[in-house]
């Protein structure tokens, strides 16, 4: 019989460094309260790891939870300014519970707190990469959380920015081998497994399609803000990168230590064949909201089949204000992500340059920055 192709890429992943994301629903184990026998056993996991010369980086959700409980404020509510108390409260009470867990295997922790902003600007996104480094070379365990106090993405419920995601920005960071995104479902599965039951897992993603993000769903918790949807976003982006990705039930006995044997659980998302370079990198964990731009089926074939950049002509419509050299997303005419880019001119100028030939740019605008929109040197594909 032969082997299932999702086992043999998975004994082959690298394990040397792991960006762990674990979120609030397994970390409460279903209930209001942070959980400390599940905690206690995810450290022991981490530390047996480290162990066998893993370097571990853990991005950690709950301190939302953990605050609300701690205040008394036992129902769940969306207003922003609470949620921000909850995380203040929260964000020590949680730390204080790892720190004393890992101190039984005589292993020290760093907390890191980050913003979008952080990683936009080229030179907080280095040092932020040399502090992580630095404390992995130390034998120390990185603890990263969105700094919710001040960044309010995640808070407001702008599904853009939650952990899954960052998770994926800090596995690019670091260069890590692999992203283990540990849930309360066993993966990706072909309906949403809560109200199919006939749904079966999915165990190897080779490319993440507009059928692998269909499939992602309806699958959101009550309780944890990141659902199947922003996994598989995080997903993109790390794969995009060069990080493998895998999506298992965290509630698996010894499931990374069995991750790291080869054994194929969950659902396994081979990364790129190749490892984006430092800038690009940087480039997608400068995701920006301050808009985007639209590009015909020819531009999108162009840029991922001829690495091409982008022109003025294949641009169909713009979004948002942004200036030259932000970066902004480059959607195809369904509003899919097909790259991020430094834009050579701001929103004004390319809403005129709409299907314009480049040659003619300073007809149109007067002067001219280039003849492309975005050079294919500062694109970074998805």
């Amino acid at each position: 019989m032969s082997e299932h192709p999702a086992a043999a890429h998975h004994r082959s992943l690298p394990f040397r460094r792991v960006v762990l994301k674990v979120g609030t629903n397994l970390l409460t184990a279903g209930t209001e309260q942070l959980d400390l026998e599940v905690m206690a056993g995810l450290v022991g996991q981490i530390a047996r790891l480290r162990q066998r010369g893993v370097e571990v980086v853990l991005v950690s959700s709950g301190a939302v939870a953990a605050g609300r409980h701690r205040l008394h404020q036992a129902v769940d509510r969306p207003d922003l300014p609470l949620r921000q108390v909850w995380a203040a409260v929260g964000q020590s009470l949680l730390m204080d519970a790892y720190d004393q867990l890992f101190r039984w295997h005589d292993v020290t922790i760093a907390q890191a707190l980050l913003t979008r902003s952080d990683l936009q600007n080229r030179v907080s996104y280095l040092n932020a990469r040399n502090t992580f480094l630095g404390l992995l070379a130390l034998g120390a365990v990185p603890i990263v959380n969105e700094n919710d106090v001040v960044a309010v993405d995640e808070l407001a419920d702008v599904r853009i920015g939650d952990n899954d995601t960052l998770s994926a920005l800090v596995a690019g960071l670091v260069e890590a081998d692999v992203l283990v995104l540990l849930t309360d479902i066993d993966g990706l599965y072909s309906a949403d497994p809560r109200r199919h039951p006939n749904a079966e897992l999915i165990p190897l993603v080779e490319r993440i399609d507009a059928t692998i993000e269909g499939l992602a769903g309806g699958t959101t918790s009550s309780r944890a803000i990141g659902g199947m949807v922003t996994k598989i976003q995080a997903a993109k982006l790390a794969t995009a990168a060069g990080v493998a990705v895998v999506i298992v039930n965290g509630q698996t006995p010894d499931v990374l230590a069995r991750l790291a044997a080869g054994e194929a659980l969950g659902t396994l998302f081979a990364p790129a064949d190749t490892r984006m370079e430092s800038r690009k990198r940087w480039m997608l964990a400068g995701l920006t909201r301050r808009g985007a731009v639209t590009v015909d089926q020819g531009a999108v074939v162009a840029l991922r089949n001829r690495n091409s950049s982008l022109l003025p002509a294949g641009i169909s419509g713009v979004q948002g204000e942004f200036r030259r050299g932000d970066i902004v997303a480059v959607n195809d005419t369904e509003g899919r992500p097909v790259a991020y880019g430094i834009m050579n001119y701001d929103s004004d100028d390319l809403s005129k340059l709409c299907g314009v030939h480049s040659g003619h740019i300073t007809d149109v605008l007067g002067h001219h920055y280039g003849d492309e929109a975005v050079h294919r040197d500062n694109l970074a594909l998805l």
